[in-house]
């Protein structure tokens, strides 16, 4: 369904509203969120808060239908120095608690030219790539991970032992008007929000991205929640999604957090200009990249470095001012919305 993205911005702030979320923290939900699907990635759009409000309702302690979430406000840091600090997320949603350590580790690291920041007691911190050009736009270098509920199998076996385990390396542009280079990468062949959003549209998962319990492949969204996502790049990228799961352990999660809580998100941010002038970094990133975009091609496009295909649908989905959002999505969060009047 083709809609404005004025109707998308209404249709998140007042489904966020709806399950509860105070007016200061809606922007920061829905900006990462509406982002999401600038880029191309629905999957982890809108659609997401359909799945927020289902884990809120989920909740034990939940006495009614509409539970109050966690809000940014009850964050708290528990440990901090000058160049490091640990937030607990006191079961806030990831997007609020990485923002914030995105905050605190862009401050620590244009003081001191060097900041580590773990945060856990969270859940769903969305793509690392936002918080990566958070800190571009400070001319800082980042590497990020953000650890989750072991959903996936690593190479080997069928039990799921890590998560779906983002990793992520942010620099910033050479000019003001380039684009910042951001790998961002995940661990598995699919994500969960993807098995989530397959389920609600009654459609199959694409094949050899999935096990059931019993360890065969599986298509079925439903038999994959009960067994496990395989593992993207096989032993290589078993290996960087132990190694993320590890840096989530760093920032406080436990190795295997239980499903939607406790996960882990770790930020270092670095300050090139400590290490040799700004202008001298810059420039060699800069011949980095001409040398990208001039090198002979085999497919007859130029090659692109990591972050220019997505910085570039943004910027044409939001020239064009609309979104293709699944059908299903959008009746749901109306749904959702018409449910509180």
């Amino acid at each position: 369904m083709k809609i404005s993205l004025e109707k998308a911005q209404r249709l998140a702030d007042d489904a966020l509203q709806r399950i509860g979320y105070p007016d200061t923290d809606i922007p920061t939900i829905r900006d990462h969120l509406l982002d999401s699907e600038l880029r191309g990635y629905g999957i982890a759009g809108l659609a997401r808060i359909l799945s927020i409000a289902d884990r809120l309702a989920a909740q034990p302690q939940s006495a009614t239908p509409t539970p109050t979430p966690a809000s940014s406000s009850s964050i708290t840091t528990t440990s901090e120095s000058a160049t490091t600090a640990q937030l607990d997320g006191k079961d806030a949603l990831g997007y609020l608690v990485a923002h914030e350590a995105t905050k605190v580790a862009i401050e620590k690291a244009k003081s001191s030219g060097i900041s580590a920041v773990g945060a856990h007691n969270t859940y769903y911190t969305g793509m690392l790539s936002y918080y990566a050009e958070m800190a571009a736009a400070a001319d800082l270098v980042t590497i990020i991970a953000s650890n989750c509920s072991p959903w996936v199998a690593p190479e080997g076996t069928y039990k799921p032992l890590v998560g779906t385990n983002p990793f992520c390396i942010g620099v910033p542009a050479p000019t003001d008007e380039a684009t910042p280079i951001i790998y961002d990468i995940g661990t598995s062949r699919i994500i969960h929000a993807q098995v989530l959003l397959a389920m609600r549209k009654g459609e199959q998962l694409p094949p050899d991205t999935a096990f059931d319990e019993h360890g065969n492949m599986t298509t079925d969204p439903h038999e994959a929640l009960k067994g496990a996502l395989a593992v993207w790049g096989g032993a290589k990228g078993s290996g960087l999604a132990i190694a993320v799961q590890l840096l989530g352990i760093l920032a406080g999660s436990p190795a295997l957090p239980p499903n939607l809580e406790d996960f882990g998100f770790f930020i270092m941010a670095i300050d090139p200009a400590r290490f040799r002038p700004m202008g001298d970094f810059k420039r060699e990133v800069g011949n980095l990249i001409t040398a990208f975009h001039t090198a002979p091609s085999m497919t007859g496009n130029a090659l692109r470095l990591p972050f220019e295909r997505s910085n570039r649908r943004r910027a044409e989905t939001r020239a064009g001012g609309f979104l293709e959002v699944d059908d299903i999505v959008v009746e749901k969060l109306e749904k959702l919305i018409s449910a509180a009047q």
